[in-house]
């Protein structure tokens, strides 16, 4: 699987500068290849995390798996529910309230509206935030809004997990209960998909890791020999 962006080096000031510099075909764009021919697979109740610097493709890998983004080469085959956990709270419109933002960010992912509106109080609770839940979301903290987002993709029995650096949400009270609730989704046979940069934990929760370089597997295998490696590769 593939994906490439077509990159506009000219800058158009307004948009009728964008239009005449589009009709006169002065418009200069390049393809960049985020992920370059890449192939795996993840089974049934194994997490499988993504490494490597800043840059390698790994949250454009995790945009295709979650079904964000399409692949420009290749395909994508994911069975299942899928619960993304990609730019927590992304979808939230500030000026709505937390019961409105459960009820519209469950819907983008898929869920029964009815069933959200139902499940509301509970998930604000579970996020910490139920003396907040009637305010515009405006007047959240970043973390709390992490925490909200969290609460709304953690809310189901996924087939798939997609995780990008969310084991940062919240205080380490918080952190402890996230990583709980994923272990426990993990444990029910959730198959999951990790990036992180806390290598540490990476070993200690992956069954193998995939090290990402220039949008390619630079390798592949046992998570301490492939966290180990990428360790030295900073010399």
């Amino acid at each position: 699987m593939s994906l490439a962006y077509a990159l506009n080096r000219d800058r158009a000031g307004t948009v009728k500068e964008f239009a005449f510099q589009l009709l006169k075909r002065q418009m200069t764009t390049e393809r960049f290849l985020a992920v370059d021919d890449v192939s795996f697979h993840v089974s049934r109740g194994e997490t499988v995390s993504m490494i490597g610097r800043n840059g390698a493709g790994k949250t454009t890998l995790m945009k295709v798996v979650a079904r964000v983004l399409p692949p420009t080469g290749g395909r994508v085959i994911v069975r299942g529910v899928v619960a993304p956990m990609i730019a927590l709270g992304a979808g939230f419109n500030h000026e709505l309230n937390a019961i409105e933002n459960i009820v519209l960010f469950g819907t983008l992912l898929g869920r029964d509206p009815a069933e959200m509106q139902d499940r509301a109080r509970s998930i604000g609770e579970w996020a910490e935030l139920s003396d907040f839940m009637d305010v515009p979301i405006r007047s959240y903290s970043s973390g709390m809004l992490a925490r909200l987002g969290f609460a709304v993709a953690a809310d189901v029995d996924p087939d798939v997990m997609v995780v990008d650096e969310v084991l940062s949400v919240g205080d380490q009270s918080f952190q402890k209960k996230s990583f709980e609730r994923m272990q426990s989704l993990m444990e029910g046979g959730t198959a999951v998909l990790l990036v992180s940069h806390v290598l540490d934990k990476v070993v200690e929760v992956s069954d193998r890791v995939i090290w990402l370089e220039k949008g390619r597997i630079r390798m592949e295998g046992d998570p301490e020999e492939t966290v180990e490696a990428y360790k030295a590769s900073f010399g």
